[in-house]
């Protein structure tokens, strides 16, 4: 009777391990790991659904000296033969905000040089670099970044121009870390922007999508690279806010956080997990390489299309969570992320975020009512991440005036027609939730949105872009969000 209940036991556990790896190495084997070339003369962005023929692509030198002769030659090129600029960095916008058609693209991210002050904590970058370049310099020095969002492969100058928000608690966006930028305009000058010096550039520029000038060497303040641990609640979404205040805002420990809403069918937006980070008084180890993540992207990437693969990854996650609770890490480890954790190889389809701010009043409410919305939607749900975010007093576009939290979706979407026009009925129907709960939703992505709609959201607009032909009245810098969202 023993023997026989071994054998069974052995048997379950067998299947139970088999299942999920004949999963994984399903949507490994269905994958096309060729990259996509780009033709040349043409250039994208991460959406994959932008590819445009441009005049010239140039990339810029490292150089202060260079860079500075280099930009003013093209600046009076592109006067002289009409043509439209656009500046880009990692291009992980999605709406053409580093594109213009038929123009030139600036690749900045060859300036990427680096001068720490080790008295005051200021980081002197160029605007090329890499978050995963600064983390990597700073570490030697037990410094780390201040504000920055969840992965570090986005570029410096291409954050500050987005105004990205990161995951460090009770911070507003990353404008908050910006102490001063210099600035190259239209006509060639190079001023200095910061709030006491250039205030209305500076409040422009951060949030200004690269319509107002290219921004060369940027002062970010640091902080120290303390030893963390990692805590883990799971809970209903309906207790998220309690449980935040207590667990994260009472808690003066805390120095990073994160929520994830539960998108499988089962339990749809029904559960929740609260990860946080605690400092504790330990040495700071040395960052190292980035760890194999391939099989945790090949669970990412099984939930595609794939209710046992999204209840796998959830239970997978969830599981790790447990395991992993109280584990030590150093802050430069935890935001060392890179995109590669959830890279799609998959080129019948592209990965789109979209994110919207809702004021902390309305969280529940936000959720109940999106709830079949996403349900009824063809496109696939493939993550939801909240954020705290305090008020944005910096930027001219703010999405925060005031705090609140921000749901960041993931979704895949075929690059087909029908799939262009789904994911377009689904945004509008999401930024009036947003818009109905007294939110914002994000400017970096898809331009599915109109004019009116975005005035709604953003009613400081119409003087935003006032503005711009006040510092660039020929309109040399340009871009498709602009081209959709101008007067």
């Amino acid at each position: 009777m023993k023997k026989r209940f071994w054998k069974i036991t052995i048997l379950i556990s067998t299947i139970f391990i088999s299942i999920p790896l004949f999963h994984l190495l399903k949507t490994k084997w269905k994958e096309d790991d060729a990259r996509i070339v780009i033709p040349k003369g043409y250039t994208d962005d991460a959406s994959r659904l932008n590819l445009t023929k441009v005049d010239t692509i140039i990339s810029v030198p490292n150089g202060k000296k260079e860079i500075e002769i280099q930009l003013r030659n093209i600046l009076k090129y592109g006067k002289e033969n009409k043509l439209k600029i656009s500046i880009a960095g990692a291009q992980h916008s999605m709406g053409g905000h580093t594109i213009y058609p038929n123009g030139i693209v600036l690749n900045m991210l060859p300036y990427k040089q680096m001068q720490l002050d080790t008295i005051n904590n200021i980081l002197t970058i160029g605007s090329g670099a890499l978050w995963d370049d600064a983390l990597t310099y700073l570490d030697q020095y037990g410094k780390s970044i201040a504000v920055m969002q969840s992965f570090s492969s986005f570029s410096v100058g291409g954050s500050i121009s987005v105004n990205g928000h990161g995951w460090q608690k009770a911070s507003p966006p990353i404008s908050s870390s910006v102490i001063s930028f210099t600035l190259m305009k239209a006509n060639g000058e190079i001023v200095n922007c910061s709030r006491e010096e250039n205030p209305e550039l500076f409040h422009l520029v951060v949030g200004g999508y690269g319509l107002f000038g290219i921004i060369l060497e940027v002062k970010l303040k640091v902080v120290d690279n303390v030893a963390l641990q990692y805590k883990y609640i799971k809970l209903s979404p309906e207790n998220y806010i309690s449980h935040y205040k207590k667990y994260v805002s009472e808690n003066p420990k805390v120095n990073m956080v994160y929520g994830r809403l539960r998108i499988s069918d089962k339990h749809f937006l029904e559960e929740a997990t609260l990860n946080f980070f605690e400092k504790i008084e330990a040495e700071p180890k040395p960052l190292h390489g980035q760890k194999n993540v391939e099989t945790q992207r090949l669970v990412f990437r099984g939930s595609v299309d794939s209710e046992y693969g999204k209840r796998l990854r959830w239970d997978l996650e969830t599981g790790a969570n447990k395991v992993l609770k109280n584990s030590e890490y150093t802050r430069n480890e935890v935001l060392s992320s890179d995109a590669s954790l959830i890279e799609n190889k998959d080129h019948s389809a592209t990965d789109l975020l979209q994110e919207y701010f809702i004021p902390e009043r309305n969280f529940n409410r936000y959720i109940e009512e999106i709830k079949p919305i996403l349900k009824h939607s063809e496109i696939d749900l493939l993550n939801i991440t909240i954020r705290g975010v305090h008020q944005d007093k910096d930027s001219y576009l703010s999405y925060a005036r005031e705090d609140v939290f921000g749901f960041v979706f993931l979704f895949n979407q075929k690059k087909t027609v029908q799939g262009e026009k789904e994911m377009k009925n689904l945004t509008n129907e999401l930024v009036d939730v947003a818009l109905n709960n007294g939110g914002t939703f994000y400017l970096p992505y898809r331009l599915h949105i109109n004019r009116d709609k975005m005035r709604k959201a953003y009613p400081q607009a119409d003087n935003f872009f006032k503005l711009k032909l006040k510092y660039d009245p020929e309109e040399l810098f340009s871009n498709k969000f602009y081209q959709h969202y101008k007067l």
